[in-house]
C-alpha cells in the first residue's frame, strides 16, 4: 500500500488558480494509476481526474475539462492537479488516490487514499 499526502489547497477567489500536489511513498509509484477525487460540502465524493502509471493517458471529468490538468513525475513520486478559472462549485475537499484496477473513474478502483486538502472558492 502506498502512503499519500496532499497539499496546495486553500482559499481562492473565483477565477483564480491553484496547484494541488500529492506526494507518494514507496518505490513502486510508477505501477499505480493516480486519481483525484473531490467531495463538495454535503455531497458524495466524485471523480475529477486520473493518470496512468506511465503518465501517457489522462482522464478528466466532463465538468472540469479545459480547467483542470493532471500530471505526474515518477522520479519525484508526485502527482499534480493544476486548476485554473476556479468556480465556487469547485469548493470541496480534494483527495488523491492510487489505483491498481480499472476503470480509473470510480472510487472502488482505488486502494490508497490521502487525507484530503480543502479548496474553497469565494465568489
Amino acid at each position: 500500500q502506498v502512503q499519500l499526502v496532499e497539499s496546495g489547497g486553500g482559499l481562492v477567489q473565483a477565477g483564480g488558480s491553484l496547484r494541488l500536489s500529492c506526494a507518494a511513498s514507496g518505490r513502486t509509484f510508477r505501477r499505480y494509476a493516480m486519481g483525484w477525487f473531490r467531495q463538495p460540502p454535503g455531497k458524495e465524493r466524485e471523480f475529477v481526474a486520473a493518470i496512468s502509471g506511465s503518465g501517457g493517458s489522462t482522464y478528466l471529468a466532463d465538468s472540469v475539462k479545459g480547467r483542470f490538468t493532471i500530471s505526474r513525475d515518477n522520479d519525484k513520486n508526485t502527482v499534480l492537479l493544476q486548476i485554473i478559472s476556479l468556480k465556487p462549485e469547485d469548493t470541496a475537499v480534494y483527495y488523491c488516490a492510487a489505483a491498481f484496477r480499472v476503470p480509473y473513474t470510480i472510487s472502488q478502483s482505488y486502494d490508497s487514499w490521502g487525507q484530503g486538502t480543502q479548496v474553497t472558492v469565494s465568489s
